[in-house]
């Protein structure tokens, strides 16, 4: 029987899971208080956090000047993450606050917890969301691609709440905290829960700054003859500070490691400036730039996809057009076309 939740008044507004790991709240979590923010702002909601971990309390300190009325805080004795514990956590703060809308970051722990949350409160889950949109009665349209990237499926969960989706690394942008309001901190201590899981041993992971962080990108496509001219491309790169990213056709070859990958299998990006060379634009690789400020596209190809996106489409030879760009940065020549549109 479907509990036809969505027009009940007491399930609203929009609850957000904050990651925290050993003192430091995880950079995803800027991304859904900043998307959470926008829309309950169109909804005329309030958005909740929530966070679990050893002394939490230590981070209201970050936290301040975020746009969120009240945050949970579920003091644990383990300082790593548990999913059967954090699950009993999450669904005693999910009662309280009866949320219409939950959201979850599409990371490696988000991914272990999301299922289960809605396992347990018999609801619908969208994973790896690349929009969020709200409708009337609340109800949240969950965007992402689907059958291969070649369409973009439009999710909704109207007769189950709360609804929940996690959202990708990237596909929304971090909000600042400069908002002036106070947070109202509600500090939680509950009785320890039965092990379900034991850890056998748990270790620090620094992540190392990859291509979602990145302000420049330089991505290359099929239109690359051989592995070897891609040290090409790695040059433009860092002369304009940024990095080499790549679509999947070149990673698929193994001239590119995975973690380079921009689209629906690899990451979702959001830099200052994108150039694309030799990228014809498929919806697998679109979905992943889409927040890009600047898209410069070199195809030869004039009826290419990627040119139906681009700021500064380009149609020609990268071959004859990157030496040239490297030529122009080299002799100081790049500031009126890039730099200035990277600011």
């Amino acid at each position: 029987m479907k509990q036809n939740l969505a027009m009940n008044k007491e399930w609203e507004d929009i609850l957000v899971y904050l990651e925290y790991h050993y003192g430091i709240i995880h950079p995803i979590s800027p991304q859904l208080i900043g998307k959470s923010y926008e829309l309950a702002l169109s909804a005329g909601k309030n958005v909740y956090g929530v966070m679990a971990g050893k002394d939490v309390y230590k981070s209201k300190d970050q936290l301040k000047g975020f746009p969120l009325k009240k945050v949970f805080l579920y003091e644990t004795e383990d300082e790593y993450f548990r999913s059967d514990l954090y699950e009993e956590l999450i669904t005693d703060c999910i009662y309280a606050t009866k949320p219409s809308v939950f959201l979850i970051g599409a990371t490696p722990e988000g991914r272990a917890l999301a299922p289960r949350i809605a396992a347990r409160f018999k609801t619908g889950l969208t994973a790896d969301c690349t929009e969020l949109l709200i409708r009337e009665y609340l109800n949240l349209v969950q965007i992402r691609p689907a059958f291969g990237g070649d369409i973009m499926a439009q999710i909704i969960t109207p007769n189950a709440r709360p609804q929940l989706a996690t959202l990708r690394y990237g596909a929304a942008k971090s909000i600042e905290p400069v908002f002036e309001h106070r947070i109202e901190f509600i500090n939680i201590t509950k009785e320890k829960c039965m092990n379900k899981i034991e850890v056998i041993n748990s270790e620090i992971f620094h992540e190392t700054k990859g291509i979602a962080q990145q302000d420049i990108l330089v991505v290359a496509g099929k239109g690359i003859r051989k592995k070897e001219d891609l040290s090409m491309l790695e040059e433009l790169a860092k002369l304009l500070g940024g990095e080499l990213a790549s679509t999947r056709g070149l990673v698929e070859k193994g001239w590119i490691p995975i973690d380079k990958q921009i689209g629906l299998s690899g990451q979702t990006v959001k830099p200052k400036l994108l150039i694309t060379c030799g990228v014809s634009g498929s919806l697998q690789f679109l979905a992943g730039i889409g927040g890009a400020d600047l898209i410069i596209a070199i195809n030869t190809d004039k009826n290419a996809k990627i040119f139906n996106i681009a700021h500064c489409p380009i149609c020609g030879d990268l071959y004859e057009i990157v030496p040239e760009l490297i030529k122009l940065i080299k002799n100081g020549q790049n500031s009126g076309l890039l730099k200035s549109n990277t600011n």
